[in-house]
């Protein structure tokens, strides 16, 4: 490919700059080979002028596609070189705020500054199992591929991880570390995954300081090796650390620290246990108050020392030596504050009572005034003798720092000795992980030993670092078979041989040491002359001659010799370490135990020999030579190892969060060996497709004959076209040269923008013509409507017209026939009014004549009444004359004879007795009088006298209904009451005659002055009692309002607490398994040991036996008379009594059967027809003459008949009696019912009459109270009843009870004699019907059968036949029947046997087969199923309202077993745990492929060029997995569930349960891969969520709340496919996305990634955006879904209408021991 067609117009590239180190531009015109310049435009629109080294002719680099810019991998760029790289980084990290990028094999990690949410544990879990290239780039997809491969392979595995201070070395390996202590689970119970974690903060403490750098820089290297068993679970781990900064502990540079472990010491400082140690702030001791900076921002001091000695005690190092440590720590403080004091040039003193000093001596337990004197003195040893000799101040101080760093070494390796301890496992190891965090390469203003030293260890990795991969390289070609030259790259092994080769710089640094008088300069003399001109990577700069210079891999370093000597010595005084060993501080004799071994004697190696001294020193290894010694043993390890890398990145030195300095971040890509990586796939060929990624991606640059259905043949005959030799077909894959992949998609960017261009011209055409066809139809259609108007308008003239003419006429004739009607009526109206005349004035004339007639017949009848009444008058007068007359005469013979004698006599005749009489009666009448008086004094007395009371009572109660009218003024009834009695007694005292009236009157009054006394009592107790509801109505008011509004709350705390129940409630059944494990290998145990002794019983069980049947046959039958006999012979006459009794009753019943048969004939003729009802007369003819009549008459079997019809006779007329009696009853208690309603009735009219008299407020009072007191006697009846009904249901149920005893037995002792009835006759049989026989529900079975049972009906059952052969939910109905059995027979001990059996065996079974879904949801049915059994049989009110009264007759009689259903509903909540995590197994590798990343709409997505990491589903020859297999598998799991009988609210409960799993597992995958975020993405999710909603709405299960746990994928989708730029636009998605969290929205706006060159990523202003419009958002900042979340489940009582008495059990079962009752 020509230059020129890379460097053509638009064309982008890279320039190199000062600041940002390369920068954007972009061709203005063509570049054409020749050209010295190259026509550029910046981003900010200037214009420069690039100039072309004509020598090289080399032009900048260029830029790759912006669909390629973000890549996971840096590898998958088309382009790979430094700009590309440093790009890609920072729109990773600056616009899409990640952090994690792969370059091939290496993770580059940058440090952000600032806390993530991306190292939860959902995290973890989403990473585990996960290959490496499916998800994005991150420290778990690191430690998940070492974990997997050393699975996998058997290997060891290392992760290497460095980089500069500041760059997060020791977080990532702590990550790593926690991760592989997350998904590992440890091989015992000990916590080995919390130890090996606890590890790291204690390292941090002793080992870590923070630096201008980074405020939690290590100061040592470390490799863990974390030991795995061969399950691959933790079982232990090793430490090893290298180069410890020992200087920090005596000096600091300004802005550092010392290590934490002081400032912790110091902070905590306060507590009582750190009183003996007389310590006080960090700025009170020199070796921490040097830098100035004694507190780090965020970080508590205090906290961080409780966290350090938590993690000491976990690790099993006990309180005491904390404290000897601690104690230790101490002395170093105060040593660093001892102050020398300068006596002279060469001699300086310590003062005796110098505080520190004497603190320091304490603290260590040696003597003061010894280790003064050795601080300022030291002792030489020559050849003859030894003499001690003073030093300067200088020389004291630096023996005084070196004696510090030598005990804090010291401490610091037993320290790790002691973790080391701790983390050994007494298992054997299979294999290890080992993560090394070690110090990257470092450069700053003045370089020491220590950065040599380091810089030194970098070389050693960088070198097995391009070895790997360069290996891994070659692999590649030799397995795709791809022809490969050698890849020319760095090789640093000869800067490794200037530094340790022999006479290399350690080797000279080494003799140096040894020299007597070696001093700094000598030995850079020595580099000088030898390295100088011998070694191109040693260097001399040009000013200094005690420096020099090593060109490193990543730069070239300036080295300072001074110190060099001394530090690589590491020398400390003798004599100081000889007092420190006279110590009787255990802990300080342990650190110096190897210093004692060649200073045991050192009396005896001086008299022997003169140089024991020089001879020790001589031994002595330098650091130097131990840390290369060290260095290689890590080698050999890493070698032995699969190396995995992570460099870590330093963003910027100013340590602001998501900021990358262009310019410290090319610093360190160079020296981390990222860019040498990068050189080294260059060199061959980067880019790297599967040929049906190839052909999916670049089928647009074929015609459609090119497509073969052989896609290799397809891809070779295109790239051969396209691209000429810089490619090359493996197997498996096409390897591209750089660019090339760039190139092609040039070629399909442009393709597609003419395709677009294409379609564009075609729509537009297609529009153009829409329009002028829309535009010809429409002034056709103006054409058609103007015409159609002007015709109407025609038309409308016409019509117009001919109407004119008609109104004309019609107006003509309206006017003259309206002339005529008036003429008409005019004559009319005279006529009218004429005849109208004449007709009166003929009426008035006829009338007159009428009247005259009249007056002439009223006068002649007056005038003949009156002569009548004259002649009348006349007549009457002469009457009465002669009657007068005749009157008078008879008058006087009256009085003639009246006073004659004889009829004096007769008129006093009885006048006597009537005097008599009289008189008698006038006595009596006296008599009364005087009683009559009497009473009436004593009534007036006692009429006073209740007067007087009465009195009183009136004051006392009007004071009472003044008080009355003071506490309640609604009693106005009261008063009218009152003035009604005044008014009463008022007419009682002016009523005196009326003395029975009065005494009534009296009476009547006290009984109503009673019951206003009562009245007003009750009234007052009313009022207080309604006052007292009232307050407690408030109160109550006041409750429900807040409850109210904690309904809510409560009810998710509700749903919180049930699901920690159920949590607990698992873990708790898992104790109990395992208990239960346990004890069954102890019953093995005990099972042996009883097998053994049961068949020593069993041996003298026979022979008991046999020595019994030898002595039987001495023994004679019992002789009469005797006490055997005697019982045997009452035995025999009872049992024939009560064969006699059952033999009649035998014959009643066999009577009955006969009659019942008879009827039954006789209303079979009766029904016939003519012609059959004859025959049928002859045949009971037949019947009743036969000769069969005798056999029914056999031992009078028809006078028992007989009897017996008579006995039902007598008892039909009992039951009518008792029917009579209990009708009176109920006729008595309905009128009594009646009479209290009426009653009640006038209490409510005279109640309303009186409350309509009453106000307002006393008017609601009053029907309150009587509200009050009907409800209170309606509760008091009701509860009355209940008492009743519990009475008499106790009553019926004993009563039941032994009814079924009795039927029990007569049935039984019934078979017997029909058994014996049919043996004994021979005559033939009646041609009786025989009932079926009716079975209770139970299942009879032996004790002890319950094992059998159990393992027949559970252990050993298939649930697929019995699911399909016989009825759900069979071996639950089995185990009830069994239970109502021992429940019948009343035996607590088989109950408890049985369930506990029952509950074990289940149990057992989920243990087993936990992961067969099957078996899980079959015994989940069965559990509900048997819930539900003692729910519904329990005898509960509430569930018998369910059952059938055959069912009610089957509820347990005897135990409550409230309890036992409490157990099932547990086990119920356990297994069904257990089947969502069966589910959870099954679905988990079906989701991502098919929810994510499996294209159902074939052409909407495009895979995009990937790096090294191939994602997993681009194997070929793996089966696609569809959004069809997933919802196969959930149709499967539904069946199943539905088939074993499971209940509709479980089944809608897991398929919620399911469904959100799908959006959990879902979404998390979405919101850790990249390049699934995308437009085309969002639109395959919402095709499959369709397809899942779909799949409920053919179940019917759309109500269950499976399509709301969709939710947050919908909007996820949703949030994908909208337009994301304005303002208005992030409002709606803030709107919209309501069921995801705030980080998840800007997650998923910052992953999003265009596929395509037309779509646009989001910027970083829009997420601002989103982000203060979301800021106010109340929620959880957890990123991803918890994908083990189970929500609360319920187990809903489902009654069951299938009856007991009808279930069979199927011989397959097994189960013939068992007996239908």
């Amino acid at each position: 490919m020509a230059a020129s067609e890379l460097y053509s117009k638009y064309a982008r590239v890279w320039l190199p700059d000062a600041e940002e180190v390369w920068k954007s531009a972009e061709l203005i015109k063509d570049y054409t080979p020749g050209d010295l310049t190259l026509s550029l435009q910046l981003e900010d629109g200037t214009t420069v002028e690039h100039k072309i080294d004509p020598r090289t002719n080399s032009l900048p680099p260029l830029r790759n596609p912006n669909i390629l810019v973000g890549e996971n991998d840096l590898t998958a760029l088309s382009y790979l070189h430094e700009p590309a790289v440093l790009h890609n980084l920072r729109v990773r990290f600056i616009d899409s705020k990640l952090i994690y990028t792969y370059c091939g094999i290496v993770l580059v990690a940058i440090n952000p500054y600032e806390s993530l949410p991306i190292y939860d544990t959902d995290i973890i879990n989403a990473y585990s199992g996960q290959n490496m290239g499916d998800m994005d780039p991150h420290i778990f997809a690191v430690a998940e591929e070492a974990y997997k491969q050393m699975a996998r392979n058997e290997r060891n595995q290392s992760i290497i991880v460095s980089g500069e201070s500041g760059a997060g070395k020791t977080v990532s390996a702590k990550y790593a570390m926690r991760y592989f202590a997350t998904v590992s689970c440890s091989s015992d119970e000990s916590n080995v995954e919390e130890r090996v974690l606890a590890s790291s903060p204690i390292m941090e403490a002793i080992g870590n300081a923070k630096t201008t750098r980074n405020d939690n820089s290590s100061r040592f290297g470390k490799y863990i090796a974390i030991g795995f068993d061969k399950k691959h679970c933790i079982i232990g781990a090793d430490m090893r650390t290298y180069l410890l900064e020992k200087s920090r502990v005596v000096y600091q540079a300004h802005g550092e620290r010392n290590y934490h472990i002081f400032y912790q010491l110091c902070a905590s400082s306060h507590l009582p246990e750190f009183k003996a140690f007389k310590l006080g702030c960090a700025d009170d001791f020199t070796c921490t108050n040097q830098g100035q900076s004694p507190v780090i921002d965020g970080v508590d001091d205090a906290k961080e020392m409780r966290n350090t000695r938590r993690a000491f005690t976990l690790l099993g190092i006990g309180e005491s030596d904390q404290m000897e440590m601690y104690q230790i720590l101490s002395a170093i403080l105060h040593l660093s504050n001892v102050e020398v004091k300068d006596q002279s040039a060469d001699r300086c003193s310590i003062s005796p009572d110098n505080a520190h000093l004497i603190v320091f001596c304490e603290l260590m337990g040696v003597p003061c005034e010894e280790m003064a004197h050795w601080l300022c003195h030291k002792k030489l040893k020559t050849t003859t003798e030894t003499y001690v000799k003073s030093v300067s101040k200088m020389n004291a101080v630096y023996g005084r720092d070196a004696l510090a760093k030598h005990i804090y070494a010291r401490l610091f390796s037993w320290i790790v000795g002691r973790i080391n301890h701790a983390l050994k496992s007494a298992v054997k190891q299979h294999s290890f992980i080992g993560v090394l965090d070690i110090y990257g390469f470092e450069t700053f203003d003045v370089n020491s030993f220590e950065q040599f030293c380091i810089n030194y260890a970098n070389e050693k990795l960088q070198q097995q670092f391009n070895l790997h991969v360069f290996k891994l390289e070659q692999e590649e070609y030799m397995r795709e078979e791809i022809p490969w030259t050698l890849i020319d790259f760095y090789d640093n092994q000869p800067c490794i041989n200037l530094i340790e080769a022999k006479l290399g710089i350690l080797d000279l640094l080494d003799e140096e040491c040894k020299m007597p008088k070696g001093s700094d300069d000598t030995w850079a003399q020595k580099l000088y002359n030898t390295l100088l001109k011998q070694n191109a990577h040693f260097d001399k700069p040009r000013l200094s001659n005690r420096a020099f210079i090593i060109h490193h891999f990543a730069d070239k370093v300036e080295y300072q010799c001074e110190g060099f000597l001394e530090k690589n010595k590491d020398t400390v005084n003798e004599e100081q370490i000889n007092v420190l060993t006279k110590s009787k501080f255990d802990l300080l004799l342990k650190l110096f135990e190897d210093d004692e071994k060649p200073t045991g004697s050192p009396s005896k190696r001086s008299s022997s020999t003169g140089r024991a001294g020089p001879s020790r020193r001589d031994n002595k290894k330098t650091v130097g030579l131990q840390f290369r010694q060290s260095l290689h043993l890590l080698m050999d390890t890493l070698n032995a190892t699969t190396p995995h890398y992570v460099r870590c990145i330093k963003p910027n030195d100013d340590k602001a969060p998501f900021t990358l300095d262009p310019v410290r971040a090319v610093q360190q890509l160079r020296a981390c060996g990222i860019l040498e990586t990068i050189r080294i796939s260059a060199a061959g060929f980067p880019s790297r497709w599967t040929y049906q990624e190839f052909f999916s991606r670049y089928r647009v640059l074929m015609k459609r004959m090119d497509a073969l259905p052989d896609k290799k043949q397809t891809c070779k005959n295109l790239l051969e076209k396209l691209i000429n030799e810089k490619y090359q077909f493996g197997k498996n894959k096409i390897f591209f040269r750089a660019g090339q992949v760039a190139y092609l998609e040039k070629l399909r960017s442009d393709k597609l923008r003419m395709a677009c261009v294409r379609i564009q011209k075609t729509i537009r055409c297609w529009l153009a013509r829409k329009k002028y066809l829309r535009m010809k139809e429409s002034a056709i259609t103006i054409q058609k409507h103007v015409r159609g108007h002007q015709a109407r308008r025609y038309v409308e003239f016409l019509r117009q017209t001919r109407a004119a003419v008609i109104i004309q006429r019609n107006v003509r004739m309206w006017a003259r026939r309206r002339r005529y009607q008036q003429q008409r009526s005019a004559a009319l109206t005279i006529q009218c009014f004429w005849r109208a005349y004449l007709a009166r004035k003929e009426y008035y004339k006829l009338m007159y004549e009428q009247k005259a007639v009249v007056i002439q017949r009223w006068v002649k009848g007056w005038l003949v009444k009156r002569h009548y009444r004259r002649v009348l008058a006349a007549v009457i007068l002469l009457q009465s004359c002669v009657r007068r007359m005749r009157a008078r005469k008879e008058l006087k013979k009256l009085k003639v004879d009246a006073r004659s004698v004889e009829h004096f006599k007769k008129l006093n005749v009885g006048m006597e007795n009537k005097i008599m009489q009289l008189q008698h009666k006038l006595i009596e009448q006296h008599k009364e009088n005087r009683e009559l008086s009497e009473k009436l004094s004593s009534v007036e007395k006692t009429q006073n006298m209740d007067r007087d009371r009465q009195s009183k009572e009136i004051e006392n109660l009007r004071r009472s209904e003044q008080e009355a009218r003071a506490k309640a003024e609604t009693l106005p009834s009261l008063l009218e009451q009152l003035s009604f009695l005044q008014h009463e007694l008022e007419q009682t005292r002016r009523e005196k005659e009326d003395l029975a009236e009065h005494t009534k009157y009296v009476s009547f009054h006290n009984q109503v002055v009673d019951e206003l006394n009562m009245k007003n009592t009750s009234l007052n107790n009313n009022i207080d009692e309604l006052n007292k509801q009232i307050v407690e109505q408030a109160q109550q008011l006041t409750e429900i309002k807040t409850s109210v509004d904690n309904t809510k709350q409560l009810e998710k705390d509700l749903t919180e607490e049930r699901s920690r129940y159920q949590t607990l409630l698992s873990e708790h059944l898992h104790l109990e398994e395992r208990h239960r494990d346990l004890k069954e290998e102890m019953d093995l145990n005990m099972r042996n040991e009883l097998e053994s002794e049961n068949k020593k019983l069993k041996q003298d069980l026979n022979e008991l036996r046999r020595s019994l049947t030898t002595e039987s046959t001495d023994l004679m039958p019992p002789a009469p008379g005797s006490m055997p006999y005697d019982v045997l012979m009452e035995q025999l006459t009872s049992s024939n009594e009560e064969l006699e009794m059952r033999k009649e009753e035998v014959l009643l019943l066999r009577s009955h059967m006969v009659r019942q048969e008879a009827l039954k004939h006789r209303s079979e003729i009766l029904l016939c027809e003519p012609q059959t009802c004859t025959c049928h007369l002859h045949f009971l003819m037949f019947l009743l003459r036969s000769t069969d009549i005798h056999t029914l008459n056999e031992d009078g079997e028809l006078w028992l008949a007989y009897e017996g019809l008579k006995e039902t006779n007598r008892l039909l007329e009992c039951q009518m009696r008792e029917q009579d009696r209990v009708h009176g009853e109920k006729c008595r208690t309905l009128v009594e019912e009646v009479k209290k309603l009426k009653d009640e009735k006038e209490q409510q009219k005279k109640l309303l009459a009186q409350s309509l008299l009453l106000p307002e407020d006393a008017r609601i009072e009053a029907s309150l109270n009587h509200e009050i007191t009907r409800l209170t006697k309606e509760n008091l009846e009701l509860m009355e009843q209940v008492e009743k009904q519990d009475k008499t249901i106790r009553k019926l149920k004993k009563q039941l009870k032994l009814y079924m005893k009795k039927v029990e037995d007569f049935e039984g002792n019934h078979m017997d004699c029909c058994s014996v009835s049919v043996t004994n006759t021979s005559v033939r049989a009646v041609n009786i019907t025989r009932k079926e026989k009716e079975y209770q529900g139970m299942l009879e079975y032996r004790e002890g059968d319950e094992s059998w049972l159990l393992k027949n009906l559970v252990t050993d059952l298939k649930p697929r036949g019995v699911a399909v052969s016989f009825m759900p939910g069979l071996p639950a109905y089995i185990i009830f029947m069994c239970l109502r059995y021992a429940d019948k027979v009343n035996d607590d001990q088989r109950v408890s046997t049985l369930l506990n059996a029952t509950i074990s065996s289940i149990k057992s079974i989920i243990k087993r087969r936990g992961n067969d879904f099957e078996v899980v949801s079959f015994w989940l049915a069965n559990t509900c199923r048997i819930i539900h059994c003692l729910k519904q049989y329990s005898g509960d009110e509430v569930f018998m309202v369910h059952n059938t009264p055959k069912q009610n007759e089957h509820c347990l009689a005897n135990f409550e077993l409230s309890e036992y259903q409490q157990v099932f509903g547990d086990l119920a909540i356990q297994i069904y745990r257990q089947l969502i995590k069966c589910m959870e197994d099954i679905l988990q590798p079906l989701i991502v492929a098919s929810m994510l990343e499996h294209e159902t709409i074939q052409g909407v997505l495009g895979s995009k060029p990937t790096g090294l990491r191939k994602k997993s589903s681009s194997i070929t020859g793996e089966e696609a997995v569809t959004v069809d297999v997933l919802l196969q598998r959930l149709s499967l799991f539904h069946s199943t569930m539905s088939q074993h009988g499971l209940d509709a609210e479980l089944i809608k409960q897991a398929v919620k349960q399911q469904f959100y799993i799908i959006c959990a597992v879902t979404l998390n995958h979405l919101l850790l891969r990249k390049e699934m975020c995308s437009w085309s993405k969002g639109l395959q999710i919402r095709y499959n969520v369709w397809q899942l909603e779909e799949w409920l709405t053919e179940r019917e299960l759309t109500d269950c709340g499976a399509k709301e746990t969709l939710e947050p994928l919908i909007q996820a989708a949703q949030l994908l496919q909208i337009k994301k730029k304005t303002e208005a636009d992030a409002r709606a998605i803030c709107t919209m996305s309501t069921a995801l969290t705030t980080a998840q929205i800007l997650k998923v706006l910052t992953l999003y990634t265009p596929v395509i060159e037309f779509e646009e990523r989001v910027t970083t202003g829009f997420i601002e955006t989103i982000k203060n419009l979301l800021k106010d958002r109340g929620e959880s900042a957890t990123l991803m879904m918890d994908t083990k979340k189970i929500f609360s489940v319920t187990v809903p009582f489902t009654p069951s209408s299938v009856a007991l008495e009808t279930i069979q059990i199927p011989a397959s079962l097994k189960l013939s021991f068992l007996t239908r009752l």
